[in-house]
């Protein structure tokens, strides 16, 4: 939980009576590999900050693949925003990569944290906007990068992905089959 604490520091300022009190409005979850936290069709009720492993959020297209649209890691939070916002269902799944330990909140719970402690409407506040900052790259290297440039694009911003992460995954999220994906490890090796 430290951890949580070290992390809210990095945006706000928190005495440990603060800390005590805001992480009092979360729930601490251990998920299993493979564990889904939503499902697609569900609404998606809450909020999860990654205190250890990872998770990630996809859907399934029209060709019955799951395209993994995020991942979280450690320090990172992953919801489906739009369904959290509006308790609509959502069209994703998000689902634990490895085992995990996760800080879960509820609208309802982040509204009471909110009125209760004022600064963290910043903390969210800045989240959100880096989130989003990531979000309008990726759409754009998803653009403007050959298949190619963009493994090698990501590999280089995120090496511990590449160690991490299933390579099926890695192709999912970089919308590459596997097969493709190989050919474009090998011959980088080459």
């Amino acid at each position: 939980m430290d951890s949580f604490k070290s992390h809210l520091n990095k945006f706000i300022t928190v005495t440990d009576e603060e800390y005590t009190s805001i992480v009092s409005f979360f729930e601490v979850m251990d998920v299993k590999k493979k564990q889904n936290l939503v499902l697609e069709g569900e609404v998606c009720r809450t909020m999860y900050f990654v205190v250890k492993g990872c998770l990630r959020k996809f859907f399934i297209n029209e060709k019955g693949v799951e395209q993994t649209t995020e991942f979280a890691i450690e320090n990172w939070w992953i919801t489906d925003t739009f369904s959290y916002e509006r308790q609509i269902q959502t069209n994703f799944s998000i689902q634990a990569v490895e085992p995990s330990s996760v800080l879960v909140i509820d609208l309802e719970r982040q509204e009471e944290l909110l009125q209760k402690h004022p600064i963290m409407e910043r903390y969210f506040r800045m989240i959100y906007q880096r989130a989003y900052a990531a979000a309008e790259r990726r759409i754009r290297y998803l653009y403007e990068m050959s298949r190619e440039e963009l493994y090698m694009h990501f590999s280089t911003l995120y090496p511990w992905f590449i160690q991490r992460i299933p390579q099926y995954l890695i192709a999912s999220f970089l919308n590459l089959t596997p097969e493709y994906l190989s050919e474009i490890r090998a011959k980088l090796r080459s």
